[in-house]
């Protein structure tokens, strides 16, 4: 996950917030500036329950905080010669929650929880701005995720419909030529064939001539259903009188329309 800059106004001050794989870091260098008076972020690394904080919340999210640079820096906290950096801090404790950058966006930097605790320094107002404006800003991302989250399952959906679609349509029995209905075949079966698969067998064996078994043996289990139907309808249209070419062209149609609502039905889906 590569790290996103995001700049927010809080009551007038620009402050940068930086989000990677580590969590939220909110630059102090940018908030100190809200603070009235001639400041410094050691000033606030003096205080006794700043330490105290930091300590906690070390123990809480960093394995391998070093207890033994802490106490001795707790020890020292509220005196009058005591006196830290940031780098200091982090180098004889091994922290993890504030940091010290170099470059554009470079300062210091903390964790978005120790940053609310750094506001609350600066004024019991601007924190509770800040925590609206971060609040406000996490808000915007997770619709914008969300918003994406939508559009990929539509585009996920209308991607499947379009493939469930052009495979429903190549099963589809394509319709019998002129030409197709002006031949007399020389079997029945094969005048069904080419109703539904559009072919004759030898004309499939030729196309296929690698696969086992014939036409019929590579049917699917709809086509094998219409099958028994035009079998059925064939002899019915025969007692009728109806010529060959005639029932081709009865059989082709009534072919595609079982095709297409029996690719549609969730019975057979069940059946597979």
């Amino acid at each position: 996950m590569s790290k996103k800059t995001t700049v927010i106004d809080v009551k007038g001050t620009s402050v940068t917030v930086v989000s990677g794989r580590q969590g939220d870091f909110i630059s102090l260098t940018d908030m100190l500036r809200a603070k009235d008076g001639e400041f410094f972020i050691s000033d606030w690394l003096r205080n006794r329950n700043t330490v105290e904080f930091l300590g906690i919340w070390e123990s809480v999210n960093n394995p391998d905080f070093n207890y033994g640079g802490f106490a001795t820096i707790r020890s020292q906290a509220g005196l009058n010669s005591y006196k830290l950096s940031v780098k200091e801090w982090v180098e004889q404790t091994n922290a993890i929650g504030l940091r010290a950058t170099a470059g554009r966006y470079g300062g210091t930097y903390a964790h978005k929880d120790i940053a609310f605790e750094f506001g609350m320094w600066i004024s019991p107002e601007f924190k509770i701005y800040l925590i609206r404006e971060f609040q406000r800003l996490k808000d915007e991302e997770n619709d914008r995720l969300r918003l994406e989250w939508n559009l990929q399952r539509t585009l996920a959906k209308v991607n499947y419909r379009i493939h469930t679609d052009a495979i429903r349509e190549s099963l589809l029995p394509p319709e019998v030529t002129k030409a197709q209905a002006a031949v007399v075949y020389a079997s029945e079966a094969d005048m069904l064939n080419v109703a539904l698969f559009g072919k004759t067998a030898k004309e499939w064996r030729d196309s296929h001539p690698g696969a086992e078994g014939n036409i019929r043996d590579q049917a699917t289990l709809e086509q094998l259903v219409v099958l028994s139907n035009m079998e059925s309808l064939n002899s019915v249209f025969i007692r009728q009188g109806y010529s060959q070419p005639e029932r081709l062209v009865r059989l082709n149609q009534i072919a595609i329309t079982q095709m297409r609502s029996l690719l549609t039905s969730t019975t057979m889906k069940r059946l597979k």
